[in-house]
């Protein structure tokens, strides 16, 4: 993967393939390589219900755990 998706949904759905497939160790390092801020990564999720769980180290939507 060259860079990462701008929809939304695919977003999410890489982000967590690269953090499961251990890639990458965190969302920061995931970010740094494809030239993303991760506050920015996470501010754009948000607007579609998604957070990042650092205990899970995926994005989840909002109050999964709830």
């Amino acid at each position: 993967m060259d860079r990462l998706p701008k929809d939304p949904f695919m977003l999410v759905s890489a982000i967590n393939m690269l953090l499961r497939d251990e890639e990458f160790d965190s969302l920061e390092s995931l970010c740094n390589n494809f030239d993303r801020d991760p506050e920015e990564v996470k501010a754009y999720l948000l607007k579609y219900d998604y957070e990042y769980s650092e205990e899970q180290k995926q994005m989840r939507p909002v109050g999964y755990n709830e």
